[in-house]
């Protein structure tokens, strides 16, 4: 198959700039696009539930807080020797977030906040509201790592296969300026002895000397996350159409979204942990939590409480933390 239908590209952007004094990263603007979207729909279903809208705000801000902080501490876990020192770690605007990281910090100050509020709503009373929510956000925030071209994989052929057509590419890769004489060509260090270039003709992953793949591109996984949270958001709008025991849309989209970052992730060439990268530690582990959750729940009795539909409304005088 000719390479011009085998293959998908564009040329990235690192910057929005606006004169010669203002820059904004397409990165973090998809991030905060992402978040008000999710935040959005989650208000609104949350209201629809009987949350009250003070309630509501305050889930969102808590979320804000955790996923800033946990975004950064859990990519300088697992970047710490890449710091020159403990002063980098705070320097986010530097760049280096864990979407992972951020979802397990909002999830923690949400555990404590909605404890602490007069209300007193359960975890998955909440957390069933906040995920259809959270996977669309997911899919609208990967268009700002699609623009600066971040999360780039291994080479590839096949039909969606990025290939670069030029631009600064987002680190670990370093790109060398176009001329008349000659495109730019992009490299990225990698663990080990690996290296990677990419140029407008083909993508080349090397150990030391050897080359050990070769693509007409990489392999884009900020495009497949987006395609795939996308497909999870319209999942779960469907499940939650219909009332569900508590607990079981999260577990789900955490079940479903775990195996979507260890497969996407293996495609990727981030720094290793043994067999995988630090995000596929993570996600194994609460799609191991998840499916236990899962068995243990569909062999208990009684179910327990349960989730509105998505189109139920909760009366103003009924108790939404007593419904079940």
């Amino acid at each position: 198959m000719p390479a011009s239908l085998a293959s998908v590209g564009w040329p990235v952007l690192d910057r929005f700039r606006f004169g010669d004094s203002i820059a904004i990263s397409p990165h973090g603007l998809g991030i905060a696009v992402g978040f008000m979207v999710g935040a959005w729909l989650f208000t609104k279903l949350a209201v629809r539930r009987g949350v009250p809208v003070e309630a509501a705000n305050s889930v969102v801000f808590w979320s804000l807080i955790g996923a800033v902080v946990g975004a950064r501490v859990a990519y300088v876990i697992a970047h710490v020797s890449e710091f020159e020192s403990p002063l980098e770690w705070v320097q986010i605007w530097k760049g280096g977030i864990s979407l992972l990281g951020g979802i397990a910090g909002a999830t923690i100050a949400n555990a404590v906040n909605i404890k602490r509020q007069a209300y007193r709503f359960r975890f998955f009373q909440i957390a069933d509201t906040i995920v259809p929510g959270l996977a669309l956000g997911i899919s609208v925030g990967r268009i700002g790592d699609l623009i600066i071209g971040d999360h780039l994989g291994k080479p590839t052929s096949w039909l969606l296969a990025w290939t670069y057509e030029g631009g600064t590419l987002a680190p670990p890769f370093s790109c060398t300026p176009e001329t008349a004489d000659a495109g730019a060509r992009c490299t990225a260090v990698l663990q080990g002895t690996f290296t990677q270039t990419i140029d407008r003709a083909q993508a080349v992953l090397r150990d030391g000397g050897e080359v050990v793949a070769r693509g007409i591109g990489v392999h884009q996984t900020a495009l497949y996350d987006m395609l795939l949270a996308g497909i999870l958001f319209a999942f779960l709008w469907w499940f939650i159409g219909s009332p569900r025991r508590e607990g079981i849309a999260t577990l789900v989209f955490t079940l479903s979204y775990g195996c979507i970052r260890l497969l996407e992730d293996s495609l990727r060439i981030d720094k290793r942990f043994g067999f995988f990268t630090g995000s596929q530690w993570t996600a194994l582990t609460v799609a191991i939590v998840a499916t236990g959750f899962l068995i243990v729940w569909a062999a208990s009795k009684p179910p327990g409480a349960t989730t509105p539909g998505r189109g139920d409304q909760i009366p103003d005088d009924v108790d939404p933390v007593s419904t079940s």
